[in-house]
């Protein structure tokens, strides 16, 4: 399929009100998409499906899956002029959305100076009004300006539109190996410049890397963790470690790794239950898909290999197999009959304060924001 039939061909499907989902991973010159000819709902109820998956924040809610029998994909490259978000005019927020903010993030320090918490990653969204009249040129605009995160376009008549161009993997899982990542701390990326890192990002990235290394433990084996780097998503500057193990899935199924991985203390906080109660209790709105996961949900494969054994030519072998590439869904927008609303958060200790953590809310939402205007 040519660049210009694949954009056409999503063009159709939201035109006619029928679901669909596109993406390019990281670094990718590969546009993917699956597609369906009506509008029912499925669900993904144990991981054992083939699609792509959509899960929401709360883990207790359904996974939405576009199943994998109908596929599109093209060769694609992001040309154009990037923005970061420093040239956008966008229009000032109110006073009062950032009060409310500030006492959330005082409210999460007092919990975690209490040790009721260990941490918490509290969130905020943003309107923009009538800002989203073409997804599809949002969606390109995501591409030019993300080559090095996952962006994906996802749209469901009964569920809605979401955007986003994330840069955090919740897993991956290929030929019995399991690769995953502890992402945390902001800053922005100024070039040139040498990159320092506060005791407060240093804390909050061990914390994650822990809780995710003691969840993995009972169900892997020749778990490997990564020293801790920096990674670049836009004008963003964050701090990863890279983890993988082994899975024997006769043994472990993908649901019980999911269910241990998500949602993650990068997107939750610690103890995770309690986190996620006070997110829910205090955030004064519902996150839905923001901070949930999305991806390839066991794709599968061909992979032929040939060999020549004496008085026989041409002897092939053909091997199926499936893999799983899901990715938390950070960075991302939610198109609805009031606008456009774009979701922004940020790990809270107890070293934050809370003016600090508005202030980085604000440059993520300069960040996504710009491809809307």
């Amino acid at each position: 399929m040519t660049e210009a039939s694949f954009f056409e061909h999503i063009t159709q499907q939201f035109d006619d009100a029928l679901p669909f989902v596109a993406y390019r991973k990281s670094n990718s010159t590969i546009l993917q998409g699956f597609y369906q000819e009506n509008s029912h709902t499925h669900y993904s109820k144990d991981f054992k499906e083939s699609g792509f998956v959509f899960a929401p924040f709360d883990n207790a809610k359904e996974c939405i899956i576009i199943p994998d029998t109908y596929a599109i994909h093209c060769e694609y490259s992001a040309t154009g002029i990037i923005h970061d978000g420093s040239e956008i005019n966008m229009p000032e927020e109110d006073a009062f959305q950032k009060q409310r903010h500030l006492e959330l993030v005082e409210d999460g320090i007092s919990k975690i100076k209490e040790g009721v918490l260990q941490k918490v990653v509290l969130s905020r969204k943003r309107t923009f009004p009538n800002t989203l009249s073409n997804p599809i040129a949002v969606f390109k605009k995501l591409l030019q300006a993300y080559t090095t995160a996952f962006v994906y376009i996802w749209y469901h008549p009964n569920i809605g539109l979401w955007l986003g161009a994330t840069p955090e993997t919740l897993l991956e899982i290929k030929n019995r190996t399991l690769h995953t990542m502890s992402l945390a701390g902001t800053q922005k990326y100024i070039p040139d410049t040498i990159i320092s890192w506060g005791a407060k990002e240093k804390e909050e990235q061990q914390l994650v890397t822990d809780t995710i290394v003691s969840k993995l433990q009972p169900l892997t084996k020749n778990l490997s963790v990564g020293d801790v780097e920096n990674h670049k998503a836009g004008n963003l500057l964050h701090l990863k470690t890279a983890i993988s193990a082994s899975v024997d899935e006769t043994e472990v199924s993908l649901k019980e790794i999911i269910q241990a991985l998500h949602p993650t203390p990068a997107v939750c906080g610690l103890p995770v239950e309690d986190a996620k109660e006070f997110i829910i209790g205090n955030e004064n709105y519902d996150r839905s898909y923001y901070t949930g996961f999305l991806g390839e949900l066991n794709i599968k494969s061909e992979t032929n290999r040939s060999t020549s054994r004496r008085n026989v030519e041409n002897l092939a072998y053909r091997s199926v197999k499936k893999h799983t590439h899901l990715f938390v869904n950070l960075r991302c927008m939610e198109h609805t009959v009031k606008g456009t609303q774009v979701y922004v958060g940020g790990g809270i200790t107890a070293a934050s304060i809370p003016e600090s953590e508005w202030e980085e809310t604000r440059h993520k939402l300069e960040t996504m924001g710009s491809v809307l205007f």
